[in-house]
């Protein structure tokens, strides 16, 4: 476990581990992650299974709490390829409480460069935020 000087915010190893397993051995489908504020230090909240849903993720999330999250989201090429992308999702709904939306903001960099291998960034204050047509639209 690692403090950041900056803002104090720890990350548990098991943050890093449970990433390691969605990216290298697609174990998850995505990843919820939240910040204990009383200890200041960014955990594991909740996880789905490969066969999870996107619709599944969003229901996950809290709708007046902020969360971080990683979705695996596969999809299809125009030219027929089964790819698959990792996102990063910063959840800041507008209801949630100022406090939070501002050490979610400012650990988030930090909290992002320890999980190597996300390749999209996605921030949504709303649902309609992260439609899995906007998703589909920065995947490709």
């Amino acid at each position: 476990m690692q403090a950041n000087s900056a803002s104090g915010m720890a990350v548990h190893d098991d943050c890093k581990l449970k990433f390691l397993e969605l990216k290298a051995k697609r174990n998850h489908r995505f990843i919820v992650f939240k910040i204990d504020e009383k200890i200041q230090q960014v955990a594991v909240e909740k996880i789905g299974s490969p066969t999870s849903t996107y619709q599944e993720f969003t229901n996950s999330l809290p709708a007046n709490e902020c969360r971080y999250a990683v979705f695996d989201f596969d999809f299809t090429t125009d030219e027929n390829c089964q790819k698959s992308k990792i996102f990063f999702i910063a959840w800041a709904p507008d209801t949630s409480r100022v406090r939070s939306k501002m050490l979610y903001a400012s650990s988030k960099d930090r909290f992002k460069r320890e999980l190597d291998g996300i390749q999209v960034e996605l921030q949504a204050t709303d649902p309609s935020e992260m439609s899995l047509d906007i998703v589909k639209g920065r995947a490709l």
